[in-house]
């Protein structure tokens, strides 16, 4: 499951640029200069150059990988992704390690990886603050680090974060909300909400985004329930939620896997006389929404196409490349991903980029 925690300084995830790298959603980023003519006696500025084509290939570079057991969709389809993105360059040799949820396992694993002298990693941790050694062995043995989603706790650890926006996830979850209840005109709308794991960073930032968007429009959020982010979770703790409300005109559930037992939930209780918002971006999820025939119309994304993503950034800095249409010679020290809402006028763009939960 997700867990990204902070950027430092950032906030704890998530803007790509696509175009440069030829991968994920995003839009590239270009130079910009002034038409104006100079002032007189000022030399105009030198346009920045791009970094070329990236997708060109360059020298031969191996990059290992390593990721937690594929217990939940959105794991299996970071290791699909990474795979598949790999598979895109004939400059890359791709060298994964058994995934497991092992913390003493990964660790072993990545030392492997370290010993046969891969030219990077990407590494997503089972927790980034038990794995934050290891990550700084290799960085310290002269292979710059792609740490994906879950945080180490020193940047000595990496060379590049990637990641989700949890705060985000919950911000455009409660805009989504909030702008459609009060096109409505409802007042005074009760607001559910089913989290993931309460004792998670991750959780409380999205709670945090969902209560600091609503608060925007004047609203707040009403019966809440903690899951496990997986479907008979999401079915317990929502069966629980709607016998304890039984009025609702909203609910966001964090994640679309545990939807699946959320929405069962809903149907079985009969219940529809409001409308929900899912989190992660799921294809199933998608479909329905497509179908528009349950209470899902929206999702926000957490996309493990940030898996792919990962790799084209680790590709080039192994070979001392930077980002296409960037000015800069070297790729960002960290990129945090937005997260966009899928309704069904757009689900059709985000579909090729769903997990199957």
């Amino acid at each position: 499951m997700p867990d990204p925690i902070a950027v430092p300084g950032v906030l704890r995830r998530r803007g790509f640029l696509a175009g440069a790298l030829g991968v994920g959603a995003g839009a590239a980023l270009t130079a910009c200069t002034s038409n104006e003519a100079p002032s007189s006696g000022t030399a105009p500025a030198p346009a920045a150059a791009g970094g070329g084509d990236n997708a060109a290939p360059g020298q031969p570079v191996t990059i290992g990988f390593s990721a937690p057991a594929a217990d939940h969709g959105w794991i299996a389809a970071i290791a699909n992704n990474a795979k598949a993105q790999a598979d895109r360059y004939t400059d890359v040799t791709f060298e994964a390690v058994n995934p497991t949820n092992d913390i003493t396992q990964q660790i072993a694993a990545v030392q492997t990886l370290i010993n046969r002298g891969v030219d990077a990693l990407v590494l997503l941790p089972n927790d980034g603050s038990q794995l934050t050694s290891v990550g700084r062995a290799a960085m310290q043995a002269g292979i710059p680090v792609i740490n994906l989603d879950r945080i180490f706790d020193s940047p000595l650890a990496y060379r590049t974060w990637i990641g989700g926006d949890n705060y985000g996830m919950g911000v455009s979850a409660g805009n989504y909300i909030g702008e459609r209840l009060r096109s409505a005109g409802v007042a005074n709308p009760v607001i559910g909400e089913i989290a993931g794991i309460d004792n998670l960073p991750l959780t409380a930032a999205r709670s945090q985004g969902f209560a600091d968007a609503l608060s925007s429009f004047g609203f707040q959020v009403g019966p809440r329930q903690a899951a496990d982010f997986t479907a008979q979770g999401g079915q317990r703790v929502t069966a629980n939620l709607l016998q304890a409300a039984p009025r609702l005109d909203a609910v966001w559930n964090h994640d679309d896997d545990q939807g699946i037992g959320v929405l069962a939930a809903i149907n079985q209780a009969g219940r529809n006389e409001f409308f929900m918002v899912g989190g992660a971006g799921s294809a199933n999820a998608m479909r329905d929404i497509q179908a528009d025939n349950t209470v899902l119309k929206a999702t926000v994304t957490y996309s493990p196409s940030m898996a792919s993503s990962a790799v084209a950034l680790a590709r080039l800095v192994a070979q001392g490349r930077g980002m296409g249409d960037l000015a800069e010679q070297e790729v960002p020290a960290s990129i945090t991903l937005a997260s966009a809402t899928i309704t069904k006028e757009n689900v059709a763009t985000y579909l090729p980029l769903g997990f199957e939960s």
